[in-house]
């Protein structure tokens, strides 16, 4: 009886960490938007690759007690190039997702869009790893990414080519929690994943940035500044703090989540800020929601309601994954 009550404070602890950090996020999403807006459209008008850099470098700073506590000694790994291609195609994820903002995507459509994220999971990890999916897991996935095909529009509004770029953030992401799940079955350890996605995190960002500069004649207008250090002043600077702010702290809310309970369970709760981003656009940059973003929305709560109440007495294994 007390292991099933254990087992019910971790999945409850996890979920509201994971509400928590998509309390957070929400609010990291508004500033992502604002930030790489033209100024004549009220924005700040930065780079959206300068944002992203700048955003995690701030961030890491922020994360240092974090890093710390964990301890530097969790770096040494037999798997050096797996954890970089996974802190990689993880920068390369936020670089697409923040270019999306810059592209003109609503704030409600980019969030909601990410909704897909866990099918790609599922897919990655059947055929890369060889896993068995809980139907309920495979139920609430698949409401999920219905949810989000509702809000994108389809046969509706119509869908361009650019809600494809939130989509690509979602399956890079969702290779980077393949990713993890590989090293996890390779012996690393929660904390050896933590830190090292913590550590590498900026440095991938900058090389992707430099690229992004190098390529800026190739690249689509707002991936590359043109000059890749150049900081916004005045309002933006203190947004762009406030950014990395939120980011650092969203990192310590994911930490506390996934040591209770792991990456798979805890998706579904972090679609909650589907709802959170799409009320935020609305107040603060008048981007209304479409009439279908609140039916494609409920099945993404509902998606959350139903892994929580599949798998409240199981006992999820917790596991620091990527974010």
């Amino acid at each position: 009886m007390n292991q099933i009550s254990s087992s019910r404070n971790a999945a409850t602890t996890g979920a509201l960490f994971m509400l928590a950090a998509s309390v957070v996020f929400a609010g990291s999403n508004t500033l992502q938007s604002i930030l790489p807006t033209p100024v004549e459209y009220g924005g700040i008008g930065m780079s959206s690759t300068g944002m992203a850099f700048w955003q995690y470098l701030i961030a890491s700073i922020l994360a240092l007690p974090l890093i710390l506590r964990i301890g530097l000694h969790n770096l040494r790994t037999a798997h050096p190039i797996a954890h970089e291609i996974r802190a990689f195609v993880s920068a390369l994820g936020v670089h697409v997702f923040v270019y999306g903002y810059a592209s003109g995507v609503p704030i409600w459509q980019m969030v909601t869009l990410l909704a897909t994220g866990p099918l790609f999971i599922i897919i990655g990890s059947v055929l890369l790893l060889g896993e068995k999916v809980s139907l309920a897991r495979l139920v609430a996935a698949t409401l999920g990414f219905a949810g989000a095909i509702i809000i994108s529009g389809v046969g509706t509004e119509g869908i361009g080519l650019q809600a494809l770029i939130p989509i690509t953030a979602a399956a890079l992401w969702a290779a980077t929690d393949v990713l993890t799940k590989h090293l996890t079955r390779k012996g690393e350890r929660p904390e050896t994943l933590t830190i090292s996605l913590l550590v590498l995190m900026t440095p991938n960002h900058l090389a992707i940035l430099l690229a992004a500069n190098a390529f800026a004649g190739v690249l689509p207008v707002g991936m590359a500044p043109g000059f890749p250090f150049a900081l916004p002043g005045g309002n933006g600077l203190v947004l762009l703090l406030l950014l990395g702010a939120l980011t650092a702290a969203a990192q310590y809310l994911l930490a506390f989540a996934y040591r209770n309970a792991d990456a798979t369970y805890l998706q579904p709760f972090a679609d909650v800020k589907v709802l959170l981003g799409g009320l935020l656009g609305w107040i603060a940059l008048g981007q209304m929601p479409s009439t279908w973003f609140w039916p494609g929305a409920l099945l993404i709560v509902a998606a959350s309601a139903l892994i929580y109440w599949a798998e409240r007495d199981n006992g999820p294994k917790a596991s620091l994954a990527a974010a």
